[in-house]
């Protein structure tokens, strides 16, 4: 769950906790006799037939070559790869292997931390960066930093032998100095020389240097705790400080003699972690502490410091109801407004904003003041502003801005279920034009300059593709993917229900026949700030495999999604399940009328995460319309999510506890009448065990059947073969138990 606009990464991450690990089962064929082995090996072998596939796609300023990561089709072991512009192939670059000479990779805490809250699940290389210049690669591995020199690519190691895990590990801007974190100092590591100097270390317990905190990367999507100056002389860092926080404990039942996690987590109305800021020399010295109020704005939302600007911060309110803007003095530390923002309900945040222009003195800015927005506006020195894309296109993320040629890009949607990329003309207000024709989803990388850029596009049907263009639209090639192929294309039909015009997708059994009737799924997020219906046809893989299993899958994104305006999303406010359940009940009703093969009297609901939340109280306040519900990893007490995500829907308790009662999985759960099966990791970090755990203990107390699967040792993204194979396996089994096959009568109701 996360606090931004969905962008793709986004969009995977927030539905689909456990789709997301395994996508791969949606191995659809024409017969249903396929094993569950049969879709673990595939799973298993392709990660949801997304190995192989370029990731983390950069683009050197000379426009020579394209670095990617990609692993092959059937591994995980991702490695750095260059594709050459001049002749259009590609090679491999470095490997895990080879930088390390077949080490077995290791993970420090705040490593496999950071992959958790980006549901990365690749392994070798997983991550690199380059210098302003182009000319150095810095590759981090299993807590060892290794530079690599362009155009050769000579590897050498940076850092002694022994020492600690590298975190976070960032080049500065003139290549000379890379900044990192090892067991919670902030250091400075000279390139030339292989020395480091700590800059900044723990006083006491519980107190970290250079590393985001829980809710920025799980809720802001920020993963930066600190940030080089343009001139690579300063080291902007983050302080955290846990103190007097809650803990909560993570332990292993299978084995009962491994101590328990323990982590610092900001549950609703509880206290966060204390956030400072300090500009810091970066040959070392005193620290400069940045002054704005902590105690109104206590959320550090986004560091900006670019060439063309000054150190900019945006920070917010516990409310989220406010943000303000501040340019920071790095000299001094103190800091003065440029802008601000108010909402009732709540602020959504954007990447790259603000986007300082050359003059230095106006900046580009994503806000949504209305419900024609998000719009992209020109804030000019003078503190007026200029709207610069039309109404109707709605902004979900600054991508890139050419200042050459007075065009700034971003990702926006003219329909929701279709994000695209756009170019929008700074000289022109409301002149805005798509770079692609086709149908589907799309996302861009750009290269510093401008001069070049990757497109990938997600079809409504077919392969992925990653197409590199430049500046003038010209295409010059494409990545390629080693992919496996899943073998069939996804039996989806996009749709609109309701008065709202809800957005909508069918999926039929491949072997679809006319004139019998199906159970109906709905595979349910219903949350906010995501979206299940997009355009993008092998998303809908594991849909496919589970229509073909003899049931037609549906999903609705009602109220509270994205893309269809600032009402139309806020209309959750104090109240996360009521909305949802009308919307989606109306829905399903229309759907079943309008689709004969549809059985409305043999709807069950199956989600993960915000979607097992919503399984669940669909069978606790709608029993008329469900007749039972895979509920897995749910929220079932909000009381035990975290503050960011949870206070801004829900508001601040005790003063808004209503609120929370109202939108409590608990408060109906004594009288629970379908059937209902929960899934849980006990490792889950993210929607901590004890979520589950307060349910079924609610319902022994009522006498009230049901089914637990718990997955050992597994967090929220389940990614261990046998866990996924018994996931799958239990819910088909109760799900065809409890509504039938195809042209069955609805079982007898309790």
């Amino acid at each position: 769950m996360n606090a931004t606009p969905p962008t793709r990464r986004h969009i995977v991450r927030c539905w689909a906790g456990l789709a997301f690990a395994v996508a791969a089962l949606a191995w659809p064929t024409r017969s249903h006799a396929a094993s569950s082995s049969d879709f673990l090996e595939r799973h298993t072998l392709t990660r949801g037939f997304r190995s192989g596939q370029p990731v983390d796609i950069a683009l050197p300023n000379d426009q020579r070559e394209v670095l990617f990561l990609r692993s092959g089709p059937r591994d995980r072991a991702q490695s750095l790869w260059a594709w050459d512009l001049a002749t259009g192939a590609e090679h491999e670059l470095a490997t895990a292997q080879g930088l390390t000479a077949g080490a077995t990779e290791t993970l420090s805490p705040e490593e496999r931390a950071r992959r958790e809250r980006l549901r990365q699940t690749a392994r070798g290389l997983t991550a690199f960066q380059l210098s302003r210049d182009g000319q150095l690669v810095l590759v981090p591995y299993s807590g060892r930093l290794f530079l690599l020199s362009r155009p050769g690519y000579r590897a050498r190691e940076l850092g002694g032998a022994g020492l600690p895990s590298a975190a976070d590990a960032r080049l500065s801007p003139d290549g000379h100095s890379v900044a990192l974190v090892r067991t919670n100092e902030m250091r400075v590591l000279d390139v030339a020389s292989g020395a480091e100097r700590v800059i900044a270390s723990p006083e006491s317990a519980g107190v970290t240097w250079g590393l985001p905190e829980f809710v920025a990367q799980e809720e802001m999507d920020r993963f930066e705790g600190h940030w080089w100056s343009p001139d690579s002389r300063w080291l902007v860092v983050q302080r955290t400080d846990h103190a007097g926080m809650e803990r909560l404990q993570i332990v292993d039942p299978s084995n009962p003699t491994r101590p328990p996690e323990v982590n610092p987590y900001p549950r609703p109305g509880e206290r966060n972690a204390d956030v400072r800021l300090a500009v810091f020399p970066a040959t070392g010295g005193a620290p400069v502490w940045v002054d704005w109020d902590r105690a109104a704005w206590p959320y550090l939302c986004r560091v900006r410091w670019q060439e063309t600007g000054p150190l900019t911060i945006q920070v917010m309110d516990r409310r989220q109801q406010q943000l303000s803007l501040l340019s920071v003095d790095p000299a001094t530390g103190r800091t003065a407004p440029q802008l601000g923002e108010r909402d009732a309900a709540w602020i959504n945040l954007f990447k790259n904003t603000p986007w300082w222009l050359a003059d230095g003195k106006s900046f580009l800015w994503v806000t949504e003041r209305d419900d024609t927005g998000p719009q992209l506006d020109l804030q000019l020195a003078d503190a007026t502003s200029r709207r610069l894309t039309p109404v109707g296109l709605r902004v979900r993320e600054l991508l890139a801005v050419d200042e050459t040629r007075r065009v700034a890009y971003v990702s926006a949607s003219d329909e929701p279920t279709e994000p695209h990329v756009w170019a929008v003309d700074l000289k022109k207000p409301w002149k805005a034009r798509r770079l692609g024709t086709e149908r589907g989803v799309e996302a861009a990388v750009f290269s510093k300059n401008v001069a070049l850029r990757v497109r990938s596009l997600k079809p409504e049907q077919g392969a992925p593709r990653w197409i590199v263009e430049d500046a003038s639209d010209h295409r010059l090639g494409e990545l390629r993917s080693v992919a496996e192929a899943p073998g069939v294309e996804p039996n989806v039909e996009w749709t609109r229900v309701g008065p709202d015009s809800l957005r909508a997708f069918i999926v039929r059994p491949s072997d679809f026949q006319p004139g019998r009737r199906y159970p109906v799924i709905d595979w349910a997020y219903a949350g906010p700030h995501s979206q299940r219906v997009l355009r993008a046809g092998r998303q809908y893989l594991l849909e496919q495999w589970l229509a073909d299993q003899g049931f037609i899958v549906v999903t609705v994104d009602g109220r509270g999604t994205p893309g269809r305006g600032r009402s139309f999303e806020r209309a959750i406010r104090g109240d996360l399940i009521g909305p949802a359940l009308a919307y989606l009940r109306a829905a399903l009703a229309e759907l079943c009328a309008r689709h004969v093969e549809m059985d409305g009297s043999r709807v069950g609901a199956l989600g993960w995460s915000f979607g097992g939340y919503y399984a669940a109280q669909a069978v606790e306040w709608a029993p008329e319309v469900y007749r039972a519900a895979v509920a897995g990893a749910p929220v079932v007490d909000w009381h035990d999510y975290d503050t960011f995500y949870t206070e801004r829907y829900l508001g601040v308790p005790p003063a808004d506890s209503a609120a929370y009662t109202r939108s409590s999985a608990l408060l109906k759960a004594g009288e629970l009448s379908r059937p209902l099966l929960i899934v849980h990791g006990t490792a889950d970090d993210n929607v901590y065990f004890v979520n589950s755990l307060k349910l079924c203990a609610t319902l022994n107390r009522a006498g009230k059947k049901y089914e637990f699967l718990p997955l050992p040792g597994q967090t929220h993204v389940v990614t261990a073969p046998e866990q996924v194979r018994q996931y799958y396996a239990r819910a088909l089994e109760f799900l065809k138990r409890e509504l039938g096959g195809v042209g069955d009568a609805a079982p007898p109701r309790p």
